[in-house]
């Protein structure tokens, strides 16, 4: 009964990844003949200054985003836990970002942060404040971006904080109540901890995402300023689809994938060891 599911796995998931790791190892540039280079490629990665800066935005950016996101996501969680009466109206607006297409996500950001005519800094202005470049900034760059990927799924991780709140069981509130637990000690005593299975599912989650980050980069900066916000996947498209030198640009993906998949099993580790 598995094998129709294992041959879909292989064919869409393992022959890419092996042909990604096989030009990985290849001199291979687009209208010239491929020959192999072993690890020549990996070994350039080492000495590749735009390799190191990428690695250091893709953390930068998978570090914030994330603890942004678990923070305002568990904020609304309770919020929306404790708001009995328009609670289906809350789910109904939660989901709603989280659903558009990140293109139109990036194109809606790239409207409200525009320096002249966007938004956010008419706001600025309004407050007396001095308008901000946003994108065009690279000290700004990383924060805007981070901002603009929390908006969209900061909701997400609520709805999943949010059934993790729902599934606790409320004997253990009503002992902790007649203990004399209130408000931050009830949350941090007995909510927080036993919501770690939930926050560490949604850590991995939005972790899978966040270090392969690349569409709403590409349509608000395309890497910019300079090199700014060139993550490690901005990095290898533009080695792959603009330098044409495929067997470089494969390297970097199958680099990304291992640490991708660090991460993911450091995260199922750490799941299981919070599980109750």
């Amino acid at each position: 009964m598995l094998v129709p599911a294992l041959v879909f796995l292989a064919l869409m998931v393992l022959y890419p990844f092996a042909d990604a790791l096989w030009l990985s190892a290849q001199h291979f540039h687009f209208g010239s003949e491929s020959r192999f280079a072993g690890l020549a490629n990996y070994l350039a990665l080492t000495r590749d200054a735009q390799f190191w800066a990428g690695l250091r935005v893709t953390l930068a950016l998978y570090l914030l985003s994330l603890v942004s996101q678990l923070v305002i996501g568990m904020w609304l969680a309770l919020l929306v836990h404790r708001s009995k009466r328009l609670r289906w109206l809350a789910r109904t607006l939660l989901v709603s970002p989280f659903v558009m297409p990140p293109v139109v996500v990036g194109l809606m950001w790239l409207i409200i942060l525009d320096p002249t005519l966007g938004l956010a800094n008419w706001l600025l202005s309004t407050a007396g404040l001095p308008p901000a470049l946003w994108l065009a900034s690279p000290q700004w760059v990383i924060p805007t971006i981070a901002l603009i990927d929390t908006w969209q799924w900061a909701p997400f991780v609520a709805l999943i904080l949010l059934a993790g709140m729902q599934a606790l069981d409320g004997d253990i509130y009503e002992a902790a109540a007649i203990d004399g637990a209130r408000g931050v000690a009830l949350f941090r005593r007995i909510t927080l901890p036993m919501l770690g299975p939930s926050l560490v599912a949604a850590a991995m989650l939005r972790s899978v995402d966040l270090l392969r980050f690349f569409d709403i980069i590409y349509v608000t900066t395309q890497g910019g300023p300079g090199n700014a916000s060139q993550t490690l996947n901005i990095y290898a498209y533009k080695q792959g689809f603009v330098f044409f030198d495929i067997g470089y640009a494969c390297a970097l993906m199958v680099t990304l994938t291992a640490i991708v998949l660090g991460v993911s099993g450091a995260m199922m580790r750490l799941r299981r060891a919070t599980a109750w």
